[in-house]
């Protein structure tokens, strides 16, 4: 009997199943991965965004790539930064909820446009209602986070490397 592994191709497809140890494989690259998503973070904190805002909008961009772990990790941490559930319960359609200031929707708008690139790059007016509430480090911190939540999101749909652990909300 052979034991598998995240190496050994399964004939089950389903979608918890790792298919690859990223870190063990390239920890190169994941250690420079963290380190961006570290500069990003702190970018963001010296720039003012609050942690709420951040983990906001890394769950927004981890809902729309489909990745159950940092979708797991970001709803957690934003709870740890006091953001209440009926507020993560309707980020998803936050464009329909009450729930979020003018700021929040702008950044979560921006972070959609980047996140969703291919399907029209990031339209003009979501740049520009972005720009009316915050200032240019503001704005660079938004575009960190999201374009590192992104790799790392596409790196977890890809490998499966980090799964969601049994009782994570």
């Amino acid at each position: 009997m052979t034991t598998r592994t995240a190496e050994t191709p399964s004939t089950s497809h389903r979608p918890w199943d790792a298919r690859l140890d990223f870190d063990t494989h390239a920890p190169g690259v994941a250690r420079a991965m963290a380190g961006l998503d570290r500069a990003a973070a702190l970018l963001a904190d010296d720039a003012g965004l609050g942690a709420g805002l951040r983990e906001l909008v890394r769950l927004r961009a981890s809902q729309l790539n489909g990745c159950a772990y940092c979708v797991g990790l970001h709803a957690g941490d934003a709870r740890a930064a006091g953001e209440p559930v009926h507020r993560l319960d309707a980020l998803a359609v936050w464009r329909e909820s009450p729930f979020f200031h003018d700021a929040e929707r702008a950044a979560l708008g921006l972070a959609e446009a980047i996140t969703l690139c291919a399907d029209g790059h990031v339209p003009h007016p979501v740049w520009t209602a972005a720009a009316g509430h915050f200032d240019p480090v503001q704005l660079a911190a938004l575009v960190s986070l999201v374009v590192t939540v992104n790799a790392w999101n596409r790196i977890g749909v890809a490998t499966r490397t980090w799964l969601p652990e049994a009782g994570t909300p």
